[in-house]
């Protein structure tokens, strides 16, 4: 299935399901609602799966791996090298995101979607790096439609694989100029936008800013259409993650957002499927600046807050105990009835 034909497989979640969900949590012997945004996601899980048996014991991360030629007008703190060095480090375990998921017994897809020479990552390249957005259009409209088509093949791949809930992330050096796509969808100007990413001085990030304001203003991205968007001034990894929500929505398969980038991937992903956001989690609000903004355009509230900026899916992957935790209290905690204890009731 390709982004031609994804919307009309994306439904509303299963209402039935989420309210059986919440009697559940509400018979369960404690106060009502006592566990907060936990509850309410596990409530949601059962809305996008269609039951309220939840199984979420066979969890992913997919880490979209590209390059972005705009790394060009020194925006960055490291080479464009580095891309595929730490994308090589996610196979061999010694990346942040792969000690995360072995600790967390998370299986780890790192995805080639655009690094700038040849890997040995699962292969789903729509070119060897985007262009430098400063001087042309960062891809054509139809390499960003095969990136976004690569992230949704990735989410039919994980359904048929029988996992329960997958994580997203990202690798790739200068991808946090893809603030721009974030400042474009938002209508916000590039000062809001733009952070330090990976950690620039003062001298680099106003480079930044100002060569994602010229690239917004050279090329007129339409924000009506995020393909329009996601082509001029985006990058491959972000176009794959937005493929991904989208192909997570057609599978009913709950999707966890990570940071800032993987955030404007799914604002892109809702804004060619509102209803796609029915399927997404929020993890963290990490610590670039459009965070909190990406989350209230989306309409969701993040769990944690601690300050990350990484990538690579680690704010995504500090969710996954947290739902673990709360399915046990779920499915194993007594019931006022079994414990012959009046049933808390709603005031006010």
């Amino acid at each position: 299935m390709d982004i031609t034909e994804i919307s009309s497989h994306i439904t509303k979640p299963d209402e039935g399901a989420m309210k059986r969900c919440r009697k559940r949590w509400d018979s369960i012997a404690k106060p009502l609602h006592s566990l907060g945004k936990l509850e309410d996601l596990i409530v949601k899980i059962a809305g996008i799966t269609g039951s309220e048996r939840i199984n979420l014991t066979k969890k992913a991360l997919v880490c979209m791996c590209a390059d972005n030629g705009v790394v060009e007008e020194g925006i960055s703190q490291s080479g464009q090298e580095v891309t595929a060095i730490v994308s090589e480090n996610m196979l061999n375990g010694r990346a942040t995101s792969s000690v995360m998921c072995r600790h967390l017994g998370a299986d780890l897809f790192a995805v080639d979607v655009g690094v700038a020479c040849e890997t040995s990552l699962i292969q789903k390249k729509s070119g060897f790096g985007t262009r430098n957005m400063l001087r042309e259009p960062a891809m054509s409209r139809e390499e960003a439609v095969s990136a976004v088509n690569a992230g949704i093949s990735m989410a039919f791949e994980l359904s048929r694989k029988g996992y329960c809930i997958a994580a997203t992330g990202e690798m790739g050096i200068g991808n946090t100029a893809t603030s721009a796509v974030a400042s474009v969808l938002l209508d916000r100007p590039a000062e809001e936008m733009t952070g330090r990413g990976a950690g620039l001085d003062d001298q680099r990030l106003r480079c930044k800013i100002q060569v994602i304001t010229q690239a917004v203003n050279l090329h007129q991205p339409d924000r009506k259409d995020p393909l329009d968007v996601l082509s001029k001034v985006g990058g491959f990894d972000l176009a794959a993650l937005t493929g991904f929500f989208l192909g997570g929505a057609a599978v009913r398969l709950p999707i966890v957002i990570d940071g800032f980038i993987s955030g404007t991937a799914a604002l892109a992903a809702m804004k060619i499927c509102p209803d796609a956001v029915h399927y997404m989690l929020p993890s963290h609000k990490s610590k670039e600046p459009a965070a909190g903004l990406l989350l209230d355009a989306l309409g969701l509230d993040a769990c944690l807050d601690c300050g990350m900026s990484l990538g690579e899916g680690t704010g995504a992957l500090m969710l996954f105990p947290l739902l673990d935790t709360a399915l046990d209290v779920y499915e194993k905690m007594s019931t006022f009835d079994e414990i012959n204890v009046e049933q808390y009731v709603p005031l006010g």
